[in-house]
């Protein structure tokens, strides 16, 4: 039996992994400019934090989950968000006193056993931020904004038109259980009409019906109430202040009444950034403001704002894949897999010179190939230009012996001799040679 990675499960190719590294680094640098700090929280969790967070009657808990009993009998999950385990990190270390706002990201992997999909993995890897703060309409817009930022960064100017983002609000508990009310009487009246998740979804969760993709249950939404006919006064204006600061930050938006998240602890503001041809999944960064999961964890009233990017979706949407050519060339980032420079040695004496001298030429900051074998200089050539390189330098014996060494430009197809005076004398010329 041929072995496979499990199902959901994706290995990183050196030519994945610079993608993600490549926009990982884009990330890092916005975070931090916006005064965020890094952080790491447990891959495992226990169950209970985030059937106590993202709701018991979620989908994500009853059938996405990776959960699991331990030999000590204890339930434990591995994490299908980040935002959970980020809150009971600042309980439990009692960040809540620090000086706000609190400001913290954090990159890595997520798992939910869905169904796989072009940019849905069981576990997936997403750049999580998150806010805890007095939240007013201005700082969720710059929350937004930086979102809008990271998607951005690797584009030139004229390709921003890529990505789009949708708004809403959930309302807060003083006016969401109006319409929840109101979608609960309007669902049961067209059970029949809705596909068999949605029907067991009706009673225990019916704002999940409004995120259902299947055609049927779509149309039955379409005539759904809305959530901003049931809004109290602050919710209204809270709403419209955010609206107008988007606005006055140049950010474009479309209002969507029947967004909705998949997560129990958003209030008021949500919102989701589409890209462009990726076809059903196309939601690569969603977030929301979540006022009370903090008190609900057993922690103080701290209220906060975050999102999450989908890191293989922004890699996809970027770069494109098997099916799709992205705005970005892939082939400028896996340059950087290829050495610098490729040394050829040639007899038995020059290789074991050569580990000396690459190891000094690394030591420069020069990413050096060989493989110290004795081989005929045509064969290592071939292999030099396989692997890319860009310069080759070839030491034979008697090379050696008269204190010369032959530096070869694969790109230029140019060569030239190097004369020197002992290893670090040549090292130096080489280093100058390679980096100009």
């Amino acid at each position: 039996m041929k072995l496979q990675a499990v199902r959901g499960f994706k290995d990183w190719l050196p030519e994945d992994f610079v993608k993600y590294e490549y926009l990982i680094e884009k990330a890092r640098l916005w975070c931090k400019l916006f005064n965020f700090k890094e952080i790491k929280i447990p891959i495992l969790e226990k169950t209970e934090l985030f059937v106590r967070s993202i709701g018991e009657v979620t989908d994500i808990v009853q059938k996405e989950t990776y959960s699991f009993e331990d030999r000590n009998k204890d339930w434990l999950t591995l994490r299908p968000e980040a935002t959970a385990g980020i809150c009971r990190m600042v309980i439990e270390h009692g960040l809540y006193v620090r000086p706000k706002p609190l400001k913290f990201f954090t990159i890595g992997p997520m798992f939910r056993h869905e169904r796989p999909q072009k940019g849905r993995l069981r576990e997936f890897f997403q750049i999580d931020l998150e806010v805890f703060s007095e939240l007013n309409p201005y700082l969720e817009a710059e929350v937004i904004f930086l979102a809008l930022k990271i998607l951005k960064s690797p584009l030139p100017e004229e390709s921003d038109q890529l990505y789009t983002l949708e708004l809403n609000t959930l309302g807060c508990p003083e006016c969401r259980p109006k319409y929840r009310e109101a979608l609960l009487s309007f669902l049961r009246e067209h059970k029949d009409e809705v596909c068999e998740t949605c029907k067991e979804r009706i009673e225990r969760n019916p704002l999940r019906v409004l995120d259902c993709k299947n055609e049927g249950c779509k149309k039955v939404v379409s005539g759904s109430p809305l959530i901003t006919d049931f809004l109290c006064e602050d919710c209204k204006t809270h709403f419209q202040e955010l609206k107008e600061a988007l606005q006055s930050l140049d950010i474009e938006f479309s209002l969507n009444p029947r967004l909705v998240r998949g997560l129990d602890y958003y209030v008021r503001t949500i919102f989701e950034i589409k890209a462009k041809g990726l076809g059903a999944q196309d939601t690569v960064c969603a977030g929301g403001r979540y006022d009370y999961l903090v008190k609900e964890l057993g922690g103080p009233e701290l209220p906060a704002i975050g999102f999450a990017i989908g890191l293989e979706r922004w890699a996809i949407s970027l770069f494109g894949d098997e099916e799709n050519k992205g705005l970005l060339d892939p082939n400028t980032l896996t340059e950087k897999l290829c050495p610098d420079l490729y040394l050829v040695f040639l007899g038995k004496p020059l290789i074991k010179q050569g580990v000396i001298l690459s190891q000094k030429l690394r030591e420069k900051g020069l990413r050096c190939e060989t493989t110290y074998e004795e081989k005929s200089l045509k064969a290592q050539l071939k292999n030099a230009d396989k692997l890319g390189a860009n310069f080759v330098l070839i030491l034979g014996e008697k090379e050696w012996a008269e204190k010369r060494a032959v530096f070869r430009d694969l790109k230029k197809s140019a060569q030239k001799e190097i004369g020197f005076d002992g290893l670090d004398d040549l090292v130096a010329k080489v280093v100058k040679e390679v980096k100009g």
